[in-house]
C-alpha cells in the first residue's frame, strides 16, 4: 500500500492491566467515559480522524482532547520515528507526558519497528499510555495492477469482496497481530490494539454491493481515486472505528455529523456506519473492547 499525501483532508502487572483496559470495555449507555488525549500520528488513510473524532466525541459527552496530529503520506511508522526532533510533534508530546491515547497507522512493510519506538517511549514517560494501530484496508484493491481505476470497484460482488477480505486478513493482518503481540509480551502487558478498520470497511462494501447501504450506490461511494482514499461516508466509518476503540462505548445513537449532511438517507446511513463500526470492534479479541453481554 502507498498513502500518498493527500485527503481534503507477576501480579501488579497483571492488576495495572487489567485496571487500564476495563473502563473501555462499557456498554453503549454507560456513563460517558473520562476524555482522552489523543495523538494522532498518520498517513492519508487515517489523518482525518482527527478532525472527526473530536465532534463525535462532544456529541457523546467526552472531553476529548485533541493532543496533536503528524502527516506523512504513504509513510511506514517508522519514518515518523525518523523526522528530526524539531519537527517530530509525536516524540515532543510523548515526552512531556501529554498523551493518553496515541493512533499510529502503518504501511503494508511489516514488522514496522516505528510501532516499538513508540510504544516504549511513549510509556516510559506516561505507563498508562494505550498505542492504537490501525488496520488500513487495501490499496488498489489489493492488487498490483498499475493500471487499476477506481471505477473497476464498481464491478465488485460480495464474493470478490470476501475473497480480497481474507486475502488481506490472512496475510498483513495476521503479520500486524503478530508484531503487536510480541511487543505487548515484551512490554509486560497489553499496552498496544488494533483498530479492526479494514474489517468495518469490508463490511460496508458488501452492503454496498448488496444495495444494503442508504444513500450509496456504488463502490465509487466510498472511494475518491484508485489508491483508495476515503469519500466521507467511508472516512466516518473509520472515524467510528476509532471512537469505539478510544472510548470503549457503541457510537451507536451519536447525531448524524457534518460530514454525511448531504446524503440523502443520512439518518439511515449514520446508523448502519454506527453498527458496522461496532461491530468491527468488538469482534477483533485485540481491539481490547468487548461488548456487553446480553445475559450477565
Amino acid at each position: 500500500m502507498i498513502f500518498p499525501i493527500q485527503f481534503n483532508r507477576v501480579l501488579q502487572v497483571a492488576t495495572f492491566a487489567v485496571a487500564l483496559v476495563a473502563p473501555w470495555a462499557q456498554a453503549a449507555d454507560a456513563v460517558a467515559p473520562a476524555g482522552q488525549r489523543v495523538f494522532v500520528c498518520a498517513h492519508s488513510f487515517m489523518l482525518f480522524t482527527a478532525k472527526l473524532l473530536p465532534p463525535m466525541a462532544e456529541a457523546a459527552g467526552i472531553p476529548h482532547v485533541n493532543a496533536g496530529q503528524q502527516m506523512i503520506g504513504g509513510s511506514r511508522v517508522i519514518q515518523h520515528w525518523n523526522l528530526p526532533d524539531a519537527k517530530n510533534g509525536a516524540k515532543t508530546a510523548l515526552r512531556e507526558g501529554k498523551v493518553d491515547v496515541l493512533t499510529l497507522s502503518p504501511h503494508t512493510l511489516l514488522p514496522d519497528p516505528g510501532i516499538d519506538q513508540f510504544t516504549r517511549l511513549g510509556l516510559d514517560k506516561n505507563p498508562g499510555l494505550r498505542v492504537l494501530v490501525q488496520a488500513s484496508w487495501p490499496t488498489h484493491d489489493g492488487t498490483s495492477n498499475k493500471a487499476f481505476a477506481n471505477l473497476t470497484r464498481n464491478t465488485a460482488t460480495v464474493t470478490s469482496l470476501r475473497t480480497q477480505r481474507d486475502a488481506h486478513n490472512s496475510g498483513w493482518l495476521v503479520n500486524l497481530e503478530a508484531q503487536i503481540r510480541n511487543l505487548n509480551d515484551t512490554v509486560g502487558r497489553q499496552a498496544v490494539f488494533i483498530v479492526p478498520v479494514s474489517n468495518a470497511v469490508f463490511a460496508l462494501r458488501e452492503r454496498v454491493a448488496e444495495g444494503r447501504a442508504p444513500g450509496l450506490t456504488r463502490q465509487t461511494d466510498l472511494f475518491s481515486d484508485a489508491l483508495g482514499h476515503p469519500r466521507p461516508p467511508l472516512a466516518v466509518l473509520v472515524t467510528y472505528c476509532h471512537f469505539a476503540a478510544i472510548y470503549g462505548r457503541s457510537p451507536v445513537g451519536l447525531p448524524v455529523p457534518a460530514a454525511l449532511k448531504d446524503n440523502p438517507e443520512a439518518d439511515a446511513l449514520n446508523q448502519l456506519l454506527q453498527q458496522l463500526a461496532w461491530e468491527a470492534v468488538t469482534a477483533h479479541p485485540m481491539s481490547g473492547v468487548r461488548a456487553t453481554p446480553t445475559n450477565p
